[in-house]
């Protein structure tokens, strides 16, 4: 991912207006993400602990931004460990968390959204690349290269996306 501008990023955003947008908190740490291994710039609002940000770059170089949900009371179990829809690791207790994103448009102004189950540090794309590790056990082994590990991340972020921008529910 290439690092985007502060603007560039308030822009890309599809699912809330452009109020929300210009009011909402941006990671501090922008200048030290590591772009060369992201598929999408992910983060917690810091002032909104409910709230996430995901913003990808599309294979033709545009952004897409959408505003995330958490649900106020999340499982904190270790016994227990939920799959990331993204990248397929898996957490302990609360490290996987469905999230929710109203739809873009008319459907999302009616209330429509989606949700699925993500990694709640937003950190799927270390995750896939071994960059950061999660818990043991936390990643299957795979007969998939790394990239073949990464394309399939970028197709589940894009097929997320793509459930946010449509039109129809």
């Amino acid at each position: 991912m290439h690092p985007p501008s502060e603007r560039d990023i308030r822009d890309s955003f599809v699912n809330c207006s452009q109020g929300e947008a210009k009011r909402l908190s941006l990671p501090r740490d922008l200048g030290e993400r590591p772009w060369d291994d992201l598929d999408f710039l992910g983060w917690q609002d810091i002032s909104a602990p409910d709230r996430c940000y995901l913003v990808a770059e599309r294979e033709d170089g545009g952004l897409t931004g959408v505003a995330l949900r958490l649900p106020a009371k999340r499982r904190r179990s270790f016994l227990h460990r939920n799959l990331c829809s993204l990248c397929l690791t898996t957490h302990p207790g609360s490290g996987v968390a469905l999230m929710t994103a109203r739809r873009a448009g008319a459907a999302g102004r009616k209330g429509d959204s989606v949700g699925d189950y993500i990694c709640t540090d937003l950190d799927c794309s270390l995750y896939t690349r071994g960059r950061k590790a999660p818990a043991p056990g936390g990643r299957i082994e795979e007969s998939l290269s790394v990239e073949e590990q990464i394309a399939r991340t970028r197709a589940n972020l894009f097929a997320f996306l793509d459930k946010v921008l449509a039109t129809a529910g």
